[in-house]
């Protein structure tokens, strides 16, 4: 069983930044694809952005490139959003979560993802 603990969540002005952290629990971390989903209110939950293992390949939704950085520190067991020029229509509840299935590609599909922490809402302001 795998804990992720989201953090770093908060209110911030249209423009800002925030950045969010996931620690993971166990010591295999390493072995997981990371990533981060979103829901708004009223809507779908949403792929945000995906790290591998190594840290070396990432990806992001169309909705975030240029803003949005994933990284993580193995060491830490933990994954970071950092989330800059932040919009209104970013407000949302931030959740990390944990491929542990050994895939060799990452996904942008939350079925890939086994493991979900609670997740941290983040409100942007107009």
């Amino acid at each position: 069983q795998v804990q992720l603990v989201e953090s770093g969540g908060g209110l911030v002005q249209a423009g800002g930044s925030l950045r969010l952290s996931c620690a993971a629990s166990g010591r295999t971390f390493s072995s997981y694809i990371m990533g981060w989903f979103r829901r708004a209110p009223g809507k779908e939950r949403e792929f945000v952005a995906a790290i591998s293992r190594s840290g070396r390949s990432t990806v992001y939704a169309d909705s975030v490139k240029g803003r949005i950085s994933i990284s993580r520190d193995n060491a830490k067991n933990t994954v970071y959003l950092q989330m800059s020029s932040l919009k209104p229509e970013d407000t949302a509840v931030y959740s990390c979560a944990a491929d542990p299935r050994g895939h060799l590609s990452i996904s942008t599909s939350s079925q890939r993802y086994d493991y979900r922490g609670q997740g941290t809402q983040v409100t942007v302001s107009s």
